[in-house]
Parts: structure tokens; sequence; C-alpha cells
């Protein structure tokens, strides 16, 4: 103890070297050197790190990669930050009136606080009316939303009154509509008890899906037709427009699952006449509706002579998308695909699948046309419109999904509807859906959708714009009142053919019509590929 005492002194006891050296020494160069040693500790420290992390094994190379360089950039940052305390504290203590500046500052806002509390409590009607102009502010943005979106669904023609009749075909399609209700409800419990005790079991499942979907429908059709009714009694005339489009989706699965369950019998004259009136009743609701797209095809004829005499006529001028989607380009898309699918499928048959044998693979009674080609081509220019500069792979990705699934639905459809097959996919590897598709045709509706969007469609592009812009909706119009009577006869032809081949008596003139003129024979021979299974097709169970 002696000897460390009197030590201690002498040790310590600073020299005058010493004390000039420690004078020297700023406070800035003293936070400078900790800052260095510390960081001279940190790289250490990531050395240490990094060292023993390579010894880590290869599967978590990547992840402890990325969480180091986290760490680092981390520690520098926290290094950068007390640096610069140690800065701004080497900095106060030599400008101190700095401090009495902020507190100063602080003190003062403290005050205004204070003051402000104050007087709020000495005022407190002041606060009630700031809170007041707040909700009034909230209510005004409120109310200009709501306008905004009343405003799409209304019209001036709102103001103007339905003439009574109309009103009163309101008040019978709610009451109509209320009326089959009941009745189609009773028929949902019959099915449902049917089905619980068994009596649907000899139907097979594909009848009793398609029946609960048909009642489903009718449900929703009586119920969008009641508020259709409501709409119209309510002078509501362009809401009452707008609902007309669901009654288009909802006319349009019912008469299919009417096809599938009892053919092309007479229940589809109710859909039809159902569809007709709407159409009516849409364009005298609101007007303006057509009187928009009146307007807008005036100015679109005029446009089109322009972008005629330019060369770019059915581009897209928005830039979004490669061509226009609307009906005169699509229903060209259509028509075009349905041919050039058809070649292609022909081809491809004599090449590959039997070498030699020429075979007529057309899907419609008249003309080349393959329409499945033609819908999956508008279907592939719809969603991928404005993919047309993206990667092959995203193309072929979503053009192979939506060309399956197009493929599997209208195998579905044919099948349930006159037990037709025209392809069977059951022998090949990755067969999906029963065979209604498999993952090589996919692969090739994925490339075609490539081919089809990339070099294609723009060579569509140009030959459609060969028609004159003057001859455009006329030629487009007989060709589409062409391809729909084409349409319909080839389903109405595909029923008397089933109900031939199901032994089902030939009596309306319809079914003697098609039986005289496109008997048995002739359907073979313009189907090649398709055949008949009554056994197969929903009613037929």
């Amino acid at each position: 103890m002696t000897h460390r005492e009197t030590h201690t002194p002498k040790s310590t006891e600073p020299t005058p070297e010493a004390t000039g050296h420690a004078a020297a020494e700023s406070p800035l160069e003293k936070a400078e050197h900790l800052a260095k040693e510390a960081a001279e500790k940190v790289e250490e420290g990531l050395k240490d790190a990094v060292e023993f992390e390579r010894a880590d094994i290869a599967e978590t190379r990547q992840e402890w990669h990325d969480q180091l360089h986290n760490d680092a950039a981390e520690l520098k940052a926290d290094v950068a930050r007390d640096k610069e305390k140690l800065h701004e504290a080497v900095d106060e203590v030599r400008h101190p009136e700095q401090i009495a500046e902020v507190v100063e500052a602080k003190l003062e806002h403290t005050a205004e606080e204070a003051v402000a509390a104050v007087h709020a409590v000495e005022h407190p009607s002041e606060i009630v009316a700031d809170v007041k102009r707040g909700i009034a502010d909230k209510k005004q943005a409120f109310d200009e939303t709501t306008a905004t979106i009343a405003a799409e669904f209304t019209s001036p023609v709102d103001k103007k009154r339905l003439p009574v009749v109309l009103r009163i075909f309101g008040v019978l399609l709610i009451v109509g509509s209320g009326a089959a209700l009941p009745g189609i409800a009773k028929s949902i419990y019959q099915a449902v008890t049917m089905f619980a005790s068994g009596g649907m079991h000899g139907e097979g499942t594909s009848t009793i899906v398609v029946t609960f979907v048909h009642l489903a429908v009718l449900v929703a059709l009586a119920i969008t037709f009641i508020v259709f009714g409501v709409r119209m009694f309510q002078n509501k005339r362009r809401w009452a427009a707008l609902i007309s489009y669901g009654l288009y989706v909802l006319i349009i699965l019912g008469g299919l699952c009417s096809i599938m369950l009892e053919g092309m019998s007479i229940d589809l004259v109710f859909y039809l006449v159902v569809l007709i009136v709407t159409i009516a009743l849409q364009s005298y609701l609101d007007p303006s509706l057509l009187e928009e797209r009146r307007r807008h095809r005036q100015e679109r004829e005029a446009e089109e002579h322009k972008e005629g005499e330019a060369g770019t006529l059915g581009r897209d001028p928005s830039g979004k998308g490669y061509i226009t989607l609307n009906f005169f380009n699509l229903f060209w898309i259509f028509v075009v695909a349905s041919i050039l699918g058809l070649f292609m499928e022909e081809i491809v048959h004599f090449l590959f699948v039997v070498p030699g044998q020429w075979q007529d693979r057309a899907g419609l009674l008249f003309g080349p046309f393959s329409p499945i080609y033609g819908c999956g081509a508008v279907l592939m220019t719809i969603f991928l419109n404005r993919f047309h500069k993206s990667n092959f792979v995203i193309i072929f990705l979503v053009a192979a999904v939506i060309g399956g699934a197009f493929e599997a639905l209208t195998s579905l459809f044919m099948q349930y509807a006159f037990g037709a097959v025209a392809w069977d996919y059951s022998n090949m590897p990755g067969s999906l859906f029963g065979g209604r598709t498999c993952l090589p045709f996919m692969a090739c509706w994925g490339l075609l959708g490539v081919v089809w969007i990339k070099l294609l469609l723009p060579f569509m592009l140009r030959l459609v714009n060969f028609i004159p812009w003057n001859w455009r909706y006329v030629l487009t119009t007989v060709a589409a009142c062409f391809i729909l009577v084409d349409a319909v006869m080839t389903l109405q032809s595909l029923d008397c053919w089933y109900e031939r081949l199901s032994g089902d008596p030939v009596d309306t003139p319809i079914q003697q019509f098609y039986d005289h003129e496109f008997n048995d024979t002739y359907m073979a021979d313009r189907f090649q590929s398709m055949t008949i299974h009554p056994a197969d097709a929903v009613r037929g169970k």
C-alpha cells in the first residue's frame, strides 16, 4: 500500500510536455480519435463476422450474405449518427449560445401552447366551430363524391316521365316475376328432394349439375326482372337501361342451359322474346345511350377516314393496346382466325395425324369456318391486347390457359347439349378435364397465342384495312348476319341429328326441313371429325 501511495502521484502528475500535448489536443480531435477507434473496432468486428460466416454451409450463403450486408449498413449508419452527434456536441461546446437559443425556442413554443389551451378553455365555442367546419368539409367532399357516382347512373332523360303503358308493364314485370318465384322455388325443392332421396341418381351427374344451374339462373333472372320493373315504375330510366346488361348475361346462360337440357325446343322462344324485348326497352328507356352510340359512330367514321388515309386504321389511339377493341375489329378477327385455324388444322391432320388423308374439320354448317379458333383468337386479343410488347413467356402462358379453358368449356357444352364429341385427348399425356384438353395442346394454344399477337395480328389488321372505310359497316353487318344464321342453323342441324340417332320422332316442320336437307349422311360428311353419342348428352340421361 505504501509503495502504491508513493508511486501514484508520481506517475499521474502531468509533465509540462504532457500538459502541452493535452492542451494541444482539441475536443474535436478527441472525438475524431474516438470515432476512428470505434470505426476500427467495427471494421475488425465485421472482418471477424465475415470470416465466421464464410465457414457456414453453401445452402445458406445467400441468406447470410444479405443479412451481413444489412447489418453492415445499419452499423455504418449508427457510426455515422454517433459521429454526427459527437460533432453536434463539440459544436455546442464551442457555441454555448446556441443551446440557450434552443431552450428559449422550446420555452416560447410551450408558452404558445399554454396560451392556446387557456384560450380554448375560455372560449369553448371556437373549438365547437372548428369541429363543425371540419365536419362540414368532410360532408361536402362526401356529397361531391356521391354526386359524381350518381351522375354515372342518372341521365337528363330521367326527368321525362315514362308512358303509363310502360309503367304498367313495369308493375306487370314485378307481379309476374314475383309470381314465378314460388314456382321456381317449388321446382328447386322438388329437385333437392329427389336428389336427397336418390331419385336423380339414374340421370347422371351432368344432368343434375346443369339442372340446378338452370334453376339458379331462373331465380336470378326473376329477381333481376323485379328490380328492373321497380326501376321502370320509379322512372329510373338509366338505372333500368344499365340493369338490362345483366339481363343479357342471364338470358344467354338460361338459353344455353335450356339447349343442354331440352335441345332446340320451344322453350328457346321464351328466351328469344325476352332478349328482343329487353333490347327494345333498353334503347327506349335511355335514348341517350343510343344517341351516344350514334354520335360516337359519326365521330368514329370521320376519324376512320383520316386513319385510313394515314394507314393507322384499327390501331389503339391511346397506345395502351395494339388495336381498338370494337365490334368491327373483333368480328373480323373472329372471321379471319376461323378460316386460318381451319386450314391449319386440316393441314396438320393431313401431314401428321393421318398422313395422306384430307379431312373436312369445319365447325359450321356453311363456309370454311372453325369457330373455336375464331373465339380463341378473340379471347386472346382481348386479354393480351395490352401485352403485345410483353415477354414471350407471359404471352405463351396466358394464351395456353385461355385456349385450354375455352377448348374444355366448348367440349363440355357440345357433349352435354348434343352428345357431340369432336376431340378426345384422354390418351394424350397430361390429359385434363376428362380428355377435353391436355397439356401438349395447351402448349400449342400458347404457341399460337405468341404467333398471333406478335405476327398475325399486324397482318390481319393490314388485311382488314383493304376494306374501304365507307363499306365497313354495310359489309360487316351483312357478314355478321350470315355468321349468325350459319351458327343458328348449325345448332338446329346438330339437334336434329341428335334426335334422329336417339330414335325420337321427327314431326315438327323445322325438324322435317333439317331431316330432309341435312340428313345423317350429309352431317357425317360435313362434320367428319365429329361423332354423336346420344347417351352422353345431358337430356339423354
